[in-house]
């Protein structure tokens, strides 16, 4: 083994612990939440904020912190970004509030998102293009073995210690992945040359992003003539051209427009998009749909989840293998398709006595879609750009990632609730809203499937940017214009 693929290891290795790291932060709560909410007495909109304003941080800071580590060093802001992370953890354990909580959930997602701008791109340079594909794979993985042990651990230690220990438990893997990050990570200088930060343009992404998620998370339980509703997406459709002008005209834009005149990389987002928005608040769905509705404790509904992380670690580490068989695109079309299928099963089993064997049945199609489709996804886009384009590329990707974790939350949660009055939606969130009535239970079931056919018809669709995506194999032009102006 070489000493440039013998690094690239030792980086895989840094960047899947942090990835382990920040998965625990999200997957461990969205099993936590009933057990936090009851603690605190929060409202069904403090619950909520709890998840988005994690996933609003990330997504608004994602591209600005991409930007910062192409100009100042990817080292610097990860070995940053993990000391943040680590003390945001463990002050959210002395959190007095359910407002506190959200508060330190903004800090804690600014250390994650230095460390998710910075991944992919640590690995796309470290690795070599052939073995590009194996290490993708095993990193997007490790966000699947945080999935894994998140719903269980998240369950056994807010049940047996209690709510704090969520958050504590991230702060000896956040020390351990700092020294060895510090450790392994070349010093790299940045390209100072070409400093600056588009200030307009990240405070154009807090409000215009701020606002849409504002508005779906509060139309479920306000209705869309709520002025707060209406105000609030009337400011996401008037911010979102003016977020595109500026952005045409700045020298070093948050969101490089010329990105997006690759075809691979313009279908590639969209494709990863909406099916993130399909899949990702499945498990949140089933975690709390097990609490609130059949009356499990967390331990008993993290066990119950575990599947579908545990079938996206399976594939997700087995799709390098199918790498050499079939193309990019034929990989993702496929984890698309079971990720669509399994949607269907679950909308047509979820009932207030359901047997296992459906759920569990439809938890193993759309964790095998997803473990098939993200690094094959991942790996087509990222492989498309210009080296000195990897990290805003890179930051680019995650955005629009996140944007698909935010409104999948979002829309789910508002539209699971919206059948039920709004005195009773607190309930949901608390999971005790099986011991109300059995008419209630029977209104969140109807919630629960009208949320998983409409993220059926969204994976539907994301199915669709898949078939119809392509790189620019035969038309290499894109990405040489691209290199030709990043040089000017």
């Amino acid at each position: 083994m070489d000493d440039q693929l013998r690094y690239a290891w030792r980086v895989l290795s840094v960047v899947s612990i942090a990835s382990v790291l920040t998965g625990l932060g999200t997957s461990s709560l969205n099993v936590a939440l009933p057990e936090v909410s009851r603690h605190f007495a929060a409202s069904a909109t403090a619950a909520s904020w709890m998840l988005l304003s994690f996933m609003l941080t990330t997504t608004t800071l994602m591209v600005f912190f991409g930007r910062l580590a192409d100009l100042f060093g990817r080292r610097r802001m990860y070995l940053c970004g993990l000391a943040t992370y680590t003390a945001a953890s463990l002050a959210l354990g002395f959190a007095p509030t359910a407002w506190t909580v959200v508060a330190l959930r903004v800090l804690q997602a600014a250390g994650g998102t230095m460390l998710l701008a910075n991944s992919a791109a640590l690995l796309t340079t470290a690795f070599p293009r052939q073995h590009l594909g194996r290490g993708m794979g095993i990193y997007i993985a490790s966000f699947s073995v945080a999935q894994l042990l998140g719903p269980t651990l998240g369950g056994f230690l807010s049940h047996r210690f209690g709510w704090q220990w969520v958050f504590w438990s991230n702060v000896p893997f956040g020390l351990l992945c700092l020294v060895w990050g510090a450790a392994v990570l070349r010093t790299d200088k940045g390209r100072t040359a070409e400093r600056g930060v588009d200030a307009p343009g990240n405070i154009l992404i807090l409000f215009c992003l701020g606002s849409f998620l504002l508005g779906l998370s509060q139309v479920g339980e306000r209705g869309w003539a709520d002025p707060l509703v209406f105000g609030s997406f009337a400011l996401f459709v008037v911010l979102a051209p003016v977020f595109l002008t500026v952005e045409r005209r700045r020298r070093n834009p948050a969101v490089d427009i010329n990105l997006f005149r690759d075809p691979g990389y313009s279908f590639g987002l969209v494709a990863g998009l909406l099916n993130t928005i399909a899949r990702m608040a499945v498990l949140l769905l089933v975690a709390l749909f097990y609490q609130a509705v059949q009356g499990d404790d967390p331990v008993a509904a993290g066990l119950k989840v575990l599947l579908l992380p545990l079938t996206t670690v399976i594939a997700s580490t087995s799709s390098g293998l199918l790498h050499g068989r079939m193309s990019n695109r034929a990989i993702a079309v496929t984890g698309a398709g079971l990720t669509a299928v399994g949607l269907v099963l679950l909308a047509i089993a979820v009932s207030p006595t359901v047997p296992y064997g459906p759920i569990a049945l439809a938890l193993v199609l759309i964790g095998a879609g997803s473990g098939l489709f993200m690094p094959a996804n991942t790996t087509e886009v990222m492989n498309g750009l210009p080296r000195n384009r990897v990290g805003i590329g890179n930051a680019m990707r995650l955005t629009v990632q996140n944007v698909g974790v935010m409104v999948s939350t979002a829309l789910a949660l508002s539209i699971i609730t919206s059948p039920l009055p709004g005195e009773l939606r607190d309930e949901v969130f608390a999971g005790t809203i099986s011991g109300v009535s059995g008419q209630a239970v029977d209104q969140l079931v109807l919630g629960y499937r009208i949320a998983l056919l409409c993220m059926t018809a969204i994976a539907l669709c994301g199915l669709a940017a898949s078939v119809v995506k392509r790189r620019a194999a035969g038309q290499p032009e894109p990405v040489a214009r691209l290199e030709q102006r990043s040089r000017r």
